[in-house]
């Protein structure tokens, strides 16, 4: 797929574009307020930018299919991206705690707030709706690099809306005949540190990428999809893994089907799997199935007539993410088989 026909990666070129626009609205702000919040949102502005390139390139890295040197494709680099996002994040609520310390140190009046609350109430709101709008496409299409710059553009509305509040504050103290001129940077203090936590989430969740953490809430969603497309040869099915590339995601499972399935039998069964995690995902899934013959102890779970059965069905098993993520067969293998002829 090229970038040309990616919506992630046309939706990001909007976000850098309306980032460019409200950076330059922010800082014509901060020049007729002088006001330390609104230059700390200005700030925060300039990382939207920048890390907001760093994700378009990103998109448009991991659009481009799988090669010799990268035979699962470049979804990865969505990853990296997201890191370096989360840094800058951080990087950029460090500065603006340190400015707005030296600004607490040597106050200055703040000028024409009411121009600079339009401006920052109007970017406010245009980067939620937009941020909004990423986070929710990037988690429907599992693209960390487009929800990172979701989080990014909520985290800059979160800022904006505290720094509205300082502000009208500060212009409520002025109406009164008080100076308050510690106010105006206290409050861009407070946002700093808020700026600075949501940009050590977003690190901790490309981390937890990089390493493979087991998503639970994907887990639960296949197994749960598995169970509805249950098939009488599914017997059992257990070291079930899945990694994420980008928005593609690689599904694994070792699935125990009849004993006497020909080669391709045991292929229509993976066609059945691969559709009905598809039916979940689409057609970014690419699914293996490593079949493993019957054991006598899957008797009892095996509803298929069979010349060679020997135990009486019982009931399927109850398969939980934590039974077809275990790394055997299943836990019955140990357990007292009844033979159908009364033998134990």
């Amino acid at each position: 797929m090229s970038e040309a026909s990616n919506p992630n990666y046309e939706f990001q070129r909007i976000i850098v574009a309306v980032g460019a626009s409200l950076m330059i609205m922010k800082f014509i702000a901060y020049f007729a307020t002088h006001s330390m919040s609104v230059l700390t949102d200005a700030l925060e502005s300039i990382v939207n930018v920048v890390a907001g390139g760093i994700g378009l390139y990103a998109l448009h890295l991991s659009a481009q299919p799988a090669d010799r040197s990268h035979p699962f494709g470049h979804g990865k680099v969505e990853v990296i991206s997201a890191s370096i996002e989360g840094s800058m994040i951080s990087v950029a609520g460090l500065i603006i705690l340190f400015e707005s310390f030296m600004r607490l140190l040597s106050p200055e009046e703040v000028r024409n707030i009411d121009i600079g609350l339009l401006l920052v109430l109007f970017a406010a709101a245009v980067n939620y709706a937009l941020g909004r709008s990423a986070v929710r496409r990037g988690r429907q299409t599992r693209s960390i690099a487009l929800e990172s710059s979701g989080k990014h553009l909520c985290a800059d509305t979160y800022s904006s809306i505290g720094i509205t509040i300082g502000l009208l504050a500060v212009l409520a103290t002025q109406k009164m005949g008080y100076q308050f001129l510690w106010l105006d940077p206290l409050v861009a203090m407070l946002f700093g540190a808020i700026i600075v936590l949501t940009g050590c989430r977003v690190v901790k969740k490309a981390v937890d990428d990089i390493m493979e953490k087991a998503d639970r809430g994907v887990l639960d969603q296949i197994v749960r999809c598995l169970d509805d497309h249950r098939s009488e040869d599914w017997i059992d099915i257990h070291s079930l893994r899945v990694i994420k590339f980008g928005s593609k995601m690689h599904v694994e499972m070792h699935t125990t089907l009849p004993f006497d399935m020909t080669v391709e039998q045991e292929e229509i069964q993976k066609r059945k799997l691969h559709e009905a995690v598809a039916s979940l995902y689409g057609e970014s899934v690419e699914l293996i199935m490593m079949p493993e013959p019957c054991k006598e102890f899957s008797c009892i779970h095996c509803s298929r007539e069979c010349a060679s059965r020997r135990a009486k069905f019982v009931g399927r098993m109850n398969w939980t993410i934590d039974s077809l993520s275990q790394d055997h067969q299943h836990a019955l293998r140990n357990m007292v088989v009844i033979d159908i002829n009364g033998d134990k």
